[in-house]
């Protein structure tokens, strides 16, 4: 038989444990995901505006971007144990360097000339942030979340190693066992989410890109 059709047929078998394994993983994706654009835009929005800020926070992301995932949530675990707040740390930690450093990048690159222009048309700071910076902006910082989105995605199946669920329960297991059928019905349902975050934020980034 097929190894697909066995892994659908798995699957099927085990519906309930995948469909609550699926609601994990999409949990591990949401919450790093809201706290890394909740800290990650107003923090990037600060470092284009300050020199010595986008010094400190651009540096210490980067820095983040070598530590592997894994690490961190091995780290965190003596702190939080194996538990959900592990892996959202983990995570958190995952996606905030693109969401950040796309954010600096994107007002950073604004030209000088088009804020000028903007307070010689008598508009205050808030107008010019909300009705010139961030439309001009906002493809460049859909660009950053995308990448968070899709690394987070892909690396929320690591929660599985300290029991804190989701889609990777199923990657484990089938490594465990040795058996690529098990395996599958968790590698699948993820290459499937990250491809749709790729391409519905990637249809938003075109869609929002300025007229040349």
């Amino acid at each position: 038989m097929n190894i697909f059709t066995q892994a659908f047929a798995y699957a099927a078998d085990n519906w309930s444990a995948l469909t609550s394994a699926f609601w994990q993983h999409l949990l591990l994706v949401l919450v790093p995901l809201g706290i890394g654009l909740g800290l990650g835009l107003p923090l990037g929005l600060w470092s284009a505006r300050s020199r010595a800020a986008s010094t400190l926070l651009i540096n210490s992301f980067n820095a983040l971007r070598v530590i592997p995932s894994i690490a961190v949530l091995f780290v965190a675990i003596p702190y939080f144990g194996l538990s959900f707040q592990s892996a959202v740390l983990a995570l958190t930690l995952l996606v905030m360097p693109p969401i950040l450093i796309n954010t600096d990048v994107a007002f950073r690159s604004i030209d000088p000339m088009i804020r000028e222009a903007a307070r010689g048309m008598g508009m205050d700071a808030g107008q010019i942030l909300r009705q010139v910076e961030i439309p001009l902006a906002l493809p460049i910082v859909i660009a950053g979340i995308k990448t968070a989105t899709v690394e987070v995605i892909a690396s929320a199946t690591l929660a599985a190693f300290i029991g804190a669920g989701g889609l990777g329960t199923f990657i484990v297991r089938g490594f465990a066992l040795y058996d690529n059928t098990v395996l599958l019905v968790g590698a699948i349902p993820v290459a499937l989410l990250a491809l749709m975050a790729e391409i519905s934020l990637g249809t938003l980034q075109r869609f929002l890109q300025p007229p040349n």
